[in-house]
């Protein structure tokens, strides 16, 4: 039987508002600025000739908000369709029971596991601020580190273990039966992701810098990944 190719397209959400205003944001849950919103549709330009058969995003606003409009322009014309399984009458009274209607609808599954790094007491603080408080190098490890978390918050490492692993279960299966997958998330749980795939060490992982809107594109043959350009 031979191996089934599947394109993974991972795009870190356009620019929040927080991002705007250089505060740490982690898991408060704040929308794209219109700067975001343009990002997210310049990267989906980008994609629009890549076939999607799943969506994923994080649970945060800014995460959802840029794969809706990054699939705007999207050349199958398909509607993103937001799943909510185990989740009681939202998913039992959400039934399509058209089958061209369903077969026009790309599935969008929300998962925390693919949040941001939880930046503990730092959210909501403004990043120059905190760096005149305790110094470059110190917020720089906060930031950018594998090991050490913010206070009260998580390390990458703390990211990596739940990105990777849902990762693993949840996308993972769905590359190998030859589904194309797009996921839309947040420049630390991407990085913890690519630090799978290309196989990074802690060291190298931490200098992996992730634009925003701006989309990644990797092939998967059935048993390895080769990075594409767009």
């Amino acid at each position: 039987m031979s191996k089934k190719s599947a394109k993974l397209i991972m795009m870190r959400h356009g620019e929040s508002e927080w991002n705007r205003l250089n505060l740490f944001t982690g898991w408060v849950d704040i929308p794209l600025s219109l700067k975001g919103v343009e990002e997210s549709i310049q990267g989906g330009k980008k994609i629009a000739a890549i076939p999607v058969d799943v969506i994923f995003t994080s649970t945060l606003i800014r995460a959802q908000m840029t794969a809706m409009l990054a699939m705007m322009h999207h050349s199958s014309g398909k509607v993103p369709c937001v799943q909510h399984p185990d989740e009681g009458k939202r998913e039992e009274w959400a039934q399509i029971y058209s089958e061209s209607v369903k077969e026009n609808c790309i599935p969008v599954y929300n998962a925390w596991e693919l949040n941001e790094r939880m930046y503990g007491r730092l959210q909501g603080m403004n990043k120059e601020e905190m760096r005149a408080k305790f110094g470059n190098q110190q917020v720089q490890i906060w930031r950018r580190s594998f090991d050490e978390a913010p206070p009260e918050g998580e390390s990458l490492a703390m990211t990596a273990a739940r990105s990777i692993p849902y990762f693993k279960n949840t996308i993972l299966p769905l590359l190998k039966e030859g589904k194309n997958v797009f996921i839309s998330a947040h420049g630390n749980s991407l990085r913890s992701i690519v630090m799978f795939l290309d196989n990074l060490t802690k060291e190298e992982v931490v200098h992996l810098e992730m634009a925003t809107g701006d989309p990644l594109l990797y092939t998967f043959d059935g048993e390895g990944w080769s990075k594409d350009d767009i």
